[in-house]
């Protein structure tokens, strides 16, 4: 059994794009969380900040670096995992980790604009072509997409 979490926070630094043995894409970033709050005295004050490790991989991981830089505000949906290691001195490591199957910027806290990727094109979703393709450009005209939907 899967489990399943959604969580809101901010970038806490840029993702990091990286390969695996099998050509596999890995995006990996880490997502902040503070909690705010009321204290006796009615004040606003800020709890512990929780920090989450997020994975993506593929197309996903390629887009994820296109689109998210350091303080976006993101939701992230995926997959709680842990993640098992040895240090240098051989003992074992572990922690929690997210893999994220869809991830997309917190609309409570901004606009954004998006872009479709061709998907017919081979080799789409090449990070230099999702960095070309989410330019901003002119909002007031929008790129084709080939669709029918911009």
């Amino acid at each position: 059994m899967d489990t399943s979490i959604t969580l809101a926070g901010y970038v806490g630094q840029p993702p990091e794009l990286r390969t695996l043995p099998n050509s596999v894409a890995v995006a990996t970033l880490r997502v902040a969380s503070t909690p705010h709050y009321r204290n006796r005295e009615g004040q606003w004050v800020d709890g512990e900040t929780t920090w989450v490790t997020v994975r993506g991989y593929g197309a996903l991981a390629q887009n994820i670096v296109a689109s998210f830089f350091k303080g976006d505000p993101v939701l992230v949906h995926g997959r709680v995992r842990t993640d098992r290691w040895q240090n240098a001195q051989g003992e074992p490591q572990e922690r929690m980790i997210v893999e994220a199957l869809s991830l997309g910027h917190d609309l409570s806290r901004g606009i954004a604009r998006f872009t479709r990727i061709p998907r017919s094109a081979p080799g789409a979703g090449d990070a230099e072509e999702v960095a070309s393709a989410s330019s901003p450009g002119d909002p007031d005209n929008p790129p084709e997409t080939g669709d029918g939907l911009a």
